[in-house]
């Protein structure tokens, strides 16, 4: 197998992976959430959801009828022998993923409102580019849906209030967005860079970080479970209906700031945290893990 068929095989079945089988953290706090929560509509929604999954695992369709934009995380090793045309090779895994899957298509041309039928476009798939020095590719599909992403939210508020910006901008943006967003909730916080900078970290926070996992800061690491719980005290619980459920975590990333700005981005990831990893070798041979 040449490494361009490697590379175009693995990304079509990272793709497949992440729309049907949730991450296994994912799963299991949903079953936990379940099993811990006792707002009896919240319960039968949690319920619901676990049979949803159990249902796509079964037949291998996808989890949720948004399919959602492809986004791609690579990371790609310097003696990795990269094939030309990387860019043509992930439109045709998508083209090939709607087909065969299949991805409902979500690529639409914003002023024409036309959609390209294969979830490709400009600048669709969006790759996120790291160089590091080793010889393989990796590659992070993340499919994120519509619903969740429509209630993000980015400010640059004052930098005197410190860390407190941090606390209002997650609680109003949790208030903000209510039951829209499908919760439970993986919620991403992007804090400092520019206002760019701040919303890459937010969204990398919600989608590629494993639920539990926290920060090696221990501050931060604080500051993540107390968001954790005040979000949950609100109230909103799960699809809105009440409950301690609506968020199963909240994780923070962060960039050096300039002084006079303070950008603090909220990403929010619905239930259907969709994630998958290929790796490739330089010798062609590929896995896929979630």
């Amino acid at each position: 197998m040449s490494i361009r068929e490697a590379v175009m095989n693995a990304l079509y079945d990272a793709i497949h992976r992440a729309v049907v089988y949730l991450p296994p953290d994912v799963k299991q706090a949903i079953r936990r959430a379940y099993e811990e929560e006792d707002n009896p509509a919240a319960r039968a929604q949690l319920e619901a959801i676990l049979r949803n999954i159990e249902l796509a695992e079964k037949t291998g369709k996808p989890l949720c009828q948004d399919t959602g934009l492809l986004t791609l995380y690579v990371e790609l090793g310097k003696r990795f022998p990269l094939p030309d045309g990387f860019h043509e090779i992930v439109a045709e895994a998508a083209r090939k993923a709607t087909r065969e899957i299949p991805l409902r298509p979500n690529s639409v041309h914003p002023f024409t409102g036309r959609n390209t039928g294969d979830n490709t476009g400009r600048l669709v798939p969006y790759i996120h580019w790291e160089i590091n020095d080793g010889d393989e590719l990796k590659i992070t599909v993340v499919p994120k849906g519509g619903g969740a992403e429509a209630v993000s939210m980015l400010r640059l508020p004052p930098p005197g209030k410190g860390v407190e910006n941090v606390v209002e901008t997650v609680i109003d943006a949790v208030l903000e967005a209510g039951a829209k967003p499908c919760a439970p909730l993986i919620i991403g916080v992007g804090v400092g860079g520019g206002a760019d900078i701040a919303m890459i970290l937010a969204k990398k926070a919600a989608a590629l970080r494993r639920i539990g996992e926290r920060s090696p800061d221990p501050s931060i690491a604080g500051l993540e479970e107390k968001l954790l719980e005040a979000v949950n005290s609100l109230g909103i619980g799960v699809m809105g209906l009440g409950g301690s459920h609506m968020v199963l975590d909240v994780h923070i990333e962060y960039a050096h700031r300039h002084p006079a700005n303070y950008p603090v981005a909220v990403a929010f990831q619905c239930w259907a945290a969709r994630r998958a990893t290929a790796i490739v070798s330089s010798s062609g041979e590929y896995r896929v893990y979630q």
